[in-house]
């Protein structure tokens, strides 16, 4: 690939010991697995009115499945994984394909929107093949289920006005006025609607707001948003496999340019979603799940639970639980599409000690982008995270005593 050769750099110079699997030690055995997915690679929302249509006005690609929803492409990429992740997990005996499982060895619950429904079917229905294994979701299809949806719980003035302040000082610590000229130069903002109709006719120069309103995500206003947007619509059409004079119109040529832009990406969920109290709040529900299936309910709970939601559940959860710095070897996004964090908890016999190891699964961007060349047996990318208030040893296993008191408190 030509372009996004800066990945292999960064990751030469930002992973650890700890960045790639280790091996499973002698004695060890799989006793648990909770995976928490991002959805997989979907279509932009460039409808009239949208934020991708006033930013320019270019006309943006037509693709074969409305906005927001899932691709065909995205489908098949979930089956490599799961063809993969299936393997893994018979191996190490936590899984078996030879019946099919009930709920209580297999459970699959994702948020009711086309894009992880559809993620977790294809995830499930590959895993195990002629199975009817049921994806759960709550009945009204199109709406948030309160489990994955990041919003605000905390309904008073203060958490307000701190939230608000806490996301100002985190978007005090990026630098992206190169970023957002590159931007603008791509997308012809001088030219576009928001603009000539609006006024607003530079991203550098435009003011962020920021809100944490109760029962709604937290959110922003701005250059910001207008550049997360856009960064992801030409983030969507490189991994959908677009000639790349189509993605964002040829404008990006180098391996700097998309490090600039997806600087944009990054910093837009990190300022919206990991900000400690934030990040507690709009990931409760899930804390508490987790908080139940892998801790409380533990010895009742499936061996394997799928959940299916999206980029800010992750990002907050992860946060929520005080991840270690990480990036992603061989990708530019820190939730990348399609990707899978998985709570492991095991077993070491010689010790008699439970233990849990966190991996974030993956596909780098140019295996995304290299589709033909993807398939069954394509290596999945395996990172091995770190919690602060949960050490790893040099296998990346921490004591199930410190992650269960991490996660309780976590999910108060």
């Amino acid at each position: 690939m030509k372009t996004l050769l800066w990945l292999g750099a960064m990751a030469a110079t930002l992973a650890t010991p700890m960045a790639f699997a280790q091996s499973t030690p002698q004695g060890y055995t799989l006793q648990q697995v909770l995976i928490l997915s991002r959805h997989g690679v979907r279509a932009p929302l460039a409808n009239n009115g949208s934020v991708l249509q006033q930013s320019t006005s270019k006309s943006w690609p037509t693709w074969d499945v409305a906005g927001g929803e899932l691709t065909n492409r995205g489908g098949v990429i979930e089956v490599y994984l799961a063809n993969n992740l299936r393997k893994w997990m018979v191996k190490e005996k936590v899984l078996s394909t030879d019946e099919c499982p009930t709920q209580a060895q297999f459970y699959a619950w994702a948020n009711s929107l086309q894009r992880t429904y559809e993620t977790a079917r294809f995830f499930v229905g590959n895993t195990f093949i002629a199975c009817d294994v049921p994806v759960f979701h709550q009945r009204e299809m199109g709406k948030m289920d309160p489990l994955f949806n990041p919003v605000i719980t905390e309904n008073s003035s203060e958490f307000r006005q701190k939230a608000v302040s806490d996301m100002e000082a985190e978007r005090q610590k990026y630098a992206l006025d190169d970023s957002f000229k590159l931007l603008e130069s791509i997308v012809d903002y001088r030219n576009s609607p928001a603009c000539k109709e609006k006024q607003q006719c530079s991203l550098t120069q435009g003011k962020d707001t920021f809100s944490a309103n109760y029962r709604l995500e937290p959110n922003v206003s701005g250059p910001l948003k207008a550049g997360n947007s856009l960064v992801d619509a030409f983030t969507m059409q490189y991994y959908q496999g677009l000639p790349m004079d189509q993605v964002a119109w040829g404008g990006i040529k180098s391996d700097k340019q998309w490090q600039l832009l997806e600087k944009l990406k990054n910093s837009y969920q990190q300022i919206l979603f990991t900000t400690p109290d934030v990040a507690r709040n709009v990931a409760k529900p899930l804390l508490q799940y987790l908080n139940n299936t892998l801790v409380k309910k533990a010895a009742s709970a499936p061996k394997v639970t799928l959940l299916v939601g999206h980029d800010s559940n992750i990002a907050s959860l992860l946060s929520a639980l005080d991840v270690q710095p990480y990036q992603l070897p061989g990708q530019f996004e820190l939730t990348p599409i399609s990707g899978k964090v998985m709570f492991q908890r095991w077993h070491d016999a010689q010790s008699n000690r439970d233990l849990m190891k966190i991996e974030y699964l993956y596909y780098t961007a140019e295996q995304m982008r290299d589709f033909d060349k993807l398939g069954f047996d394509s290596p999945v990318q395996r990172f091995t995270l770190s919690l602060k208030g949960c050490p790893t040893d040099s296998n990346g296993f921490c004591p199930i005593d410190k992650f269960n008191t991490l996660l309780g408190e976590a999910a108060k």
